[in-house]
């Protein structure tokens, strides 16, 4: 990675949370329990730029023009909310979950190769 892409990135970044900041209270609580959700879930694509909570600010700031609660755009169940804006993503703990599996197979493929 070049430090001008560490240097945009970070210039994205504080653009990103300027327009958190922007929001009305109640939506800027929601979505930084949302963001803290997505960081411990780990999709993949989370790391790979601001697409996904690019999308949430967007959909945050047409809710909020329109003089809605943030819980009517994400409903009482935020957690949920989460899983179903990432239902479709590769998490890390796919990844790990992937890993772990590829070791047992392979731990027992040795055992009953050996038995053989």
């Amino acid at each position: 990675m070049r430090i001008q892409d560490i240097i945009q990135g970070k210039k994205e970044w504080r653009a990103h949370m300027a327009r958190v900041k922007a929001l009305p209270r109640d939506y800027q609580i929601v979505y930084n329990e949302i963001q803290k959700y997505l960081f411990k879930v780990g999709p993949v694509e989370l790391t790979e730029g601001m697409g996904l909570l690019s999308g949430i600010v967007d959909l945050f700031e047409e809710g909020a023009a329109l003089g809605k609660g943030v819980l009517e755009v994400t409903g009482s169940d935020v957690a949920a909310f989460c899983d179903d804006l990432i239902k479709d993503s590769k998490t890390y703990a796919d990844i790990h979950q992937e890993s772990v599996d590829q070791k047992v197979y392979k731990a027992m493929k040795k055992i009953t190769d050996k038995t053989k």
